[in-house]
């Protein structure tokens, strides 16, 4: 089971948006828990610890590129767009809490969503974007791409997204 570290201003509330986990699966998972302090370690139902996953993805919003990484090796890079001025693509360390194949719109085939609320890898209806700061903070990819990525990495997967 995952474990999170309670971040300054974090709710059990906001914590369970952001690992759209039901809030009391989130409760019965963490008995007794009560005030939430800074650094507390509560456990994540449904999610595996991102250490026992051999994947990783680093995203580097600057040079606006995916890579993915086993047991700490370079496997691929993939060029993304990130999001624009404005909507930043938010930087941190994420996992893959969920993800829907064919979600419409200008998603693409694909959402991966990440461990903080409205915010995912995806693919995309405009590929022309692909290499541009022009999202709403998300990160898209080519649709083929996503595709590859999402049959490689599981829920729990760590994202680590950096300027």
């Amino acid at each position: 089971m995952m474990i999170h570290t309670v971040k300054p201003g974090e709710t059990l509330a906001s914590i369970a948006a952001n690992y759209r986990v039901n809030l009391h699966r989130l409760y019965a998972a963490n008995p007794g828990i009560g005030h939430l302090f800074v650094g507390q370690k509560i456990q994540i139902p449904g999610l595996p610890e991102p250490d026992t996953i051999p994947y990783s993805i680093q995203i580097t919003v600057r040079k606006r590129r995916l890579a993915l990484y086993k047991n700490g090796g370079l496997v691929k890079i993939f060029p993304i767009a990130v999001g624009k001025m404005l909507t930043n693509t938010p930087t941190g360390e994420y996992v893959i809490v969920n993800r829907q194949l064919n979600p419409g719109g200008p998603f693409g085939v694909m959402w991966l969503s990440l461990s903080r609320q409205g915010y995912g890898i995806h693919g995309t209806n405009d590929p022309s974007s692909i290499g541009k700061a022009v999202s709403h903070g998300c990160v898209r990819m080519y649709n083929r791409d996503v595709l590859q990525l999402s049959e490689i990495v599981p829920n729990g997967t760590r994202v680590i997204i950096q300027q």
